[in-house]
């Protein structure tokens, strides 16, 4: 039996400025579940959100917990650190510039009883604001994919998994099956999302914004550079091991193919085009010849055929034809469309 019903799991770096980090942890202090831990865990900050930590750590002994790690590891490192003190029956992650409703995990965790559910989730909402105003709603998931898992179900959660943070998920599973996180990367959740759905047997789903998503420029989502293009490429990399690991590589395949093409490839080219400054044709060039060499017919996919966009399919046959034409090509195209924007 857990000694806690519930461990939080909070990867902090660098979250003191604007009160990001006390909002976060303000939330989750108050939440109305009981006997629940927040396990801290601080990735060699170079701001005050150490000592926020500790302060945090005497105001509230026995509820939080403030670990510093000796390294930095980045998000998955200070994850793993977490996962390995954790002593819940169930574990929740959140971003440390991030916040939830007071009833968040209480809500979670009753769902879960209710059904016999060994990860739940919700959806959650995009704002730029520290408040509990609703900003933009983002649906997670989809209530089809809810219920015993079944192959259909798993094939829709790697297609549509949707995000780790708004979910919760028994210790149990993730030890059993040592789903420790990649150190040292960023997108560390986009390796193991797939694992930590389909490895469940029952997923439930709250159709409510209960997470709010912050947005601000210091945001993974919102720093482009080529470390962490490599880095999402890596995450893709690791995505295929980990199917292989656990032998559902072969039975969705497809699903994989396409998961794969849009992470590693689609979204990182163009992120990369669009992003990085002083763009590389080797850089360029390697991408394209990798993605052929986990999935040669990758364009043949059906996902691929039915999701990505006209012009993106375009751009990307391009690419495979020629990484020289393609680039001097979406560098006309990007100027282009910057002074159409300029001149109105």
């Amino acid at each position: 039996m857990s000694e806690k019903k519930l461990s939080i799991i909070v990867p902090v770096f660098n979250m003191a400025a604007d009160g990001k980090l006390n909002y976060c942890l303000d939330s989750l202090i108050n939440q109305t579940i009981t006997n629940y831990e927040i396990i801290a865990v601080d990735d060699c900050s170079t701001d005050n959100s150490w000592d926020i930590l500790k302060d945090y750590e005497k105001q509230y002994p026995g509820k939080l917990k403030a670990v510093h790690s000796p390294v930095n590891k980045h998000q998955g490192g200070a994850k793993n650190i977490g996962l390995k003190m954790a002593k819940g029956e169930w574990i929740g992650f959140i971003d440390s510039d991030d916040w939830v409703v007071p009833d968040f995990y209480e809500r979670l965790i009753g769902k879960a009883d209710e059904t016999g559910a060994d990860v739940v989730g919700c959806d959650y909402c995009l704002t730029d604001e520290h408040s509990m105003k609703v900003g933009q709603i983002v649906s997670n998931n989809k209530p089809e994919q809810t219920g015993i898992l079944d192959d259909e179900k798993r094939k829709s959660l790697i297609l549509d998994g949707g995000s780790l943070v708004v979910k919760i998920f028994k210790r149990k599973m993730i030890i059993e099956n040592a789903l420790f996180f990649p150190e040292d990367i960023f997108y560390e959740d986009n390796a193991l999302g797939n694992s930590y759905l389909i490895l469940a047997n029952r997923f439930e789903y709250i159709p409510e914004p209960l997470y709010f998503y912050y947005q601000h420029d210091t945001s993974t989502v919102h720093t482009i550079s080529p470390k962490r293009c490599e880095d999402r490429m890596e995450a893709g990399r690791l995505m295929i091991e980990d199917a292989k690991r656990f032998g559902y590589f072969e039975k969705y395949y497809s699903e994989l193919e396409y998961s794969f093409t849009l992470l590693h490839y689609v979204n990182t080219l163009f992120t990369y085009m669009s992003g990085v400054k002083h763009t590389k044709y080797s850089f360029v060039k390697k991408m394209g010849m990798e993605v052929r060499k986990y999935f040669p017919d990758f364009q043949k996919n059906p996902y691929y055929q039915e999701r990505t966009h006209a012009e993106e399919k375009k751009l990307i046959a391009m690419q495979q034809k020629s990484t020289l034409y393609f680039m001097a090509y979406y560098k006309l195209l990007w100027a282009y469309r910057n002074f159409r924007e300029a001149h109105g």
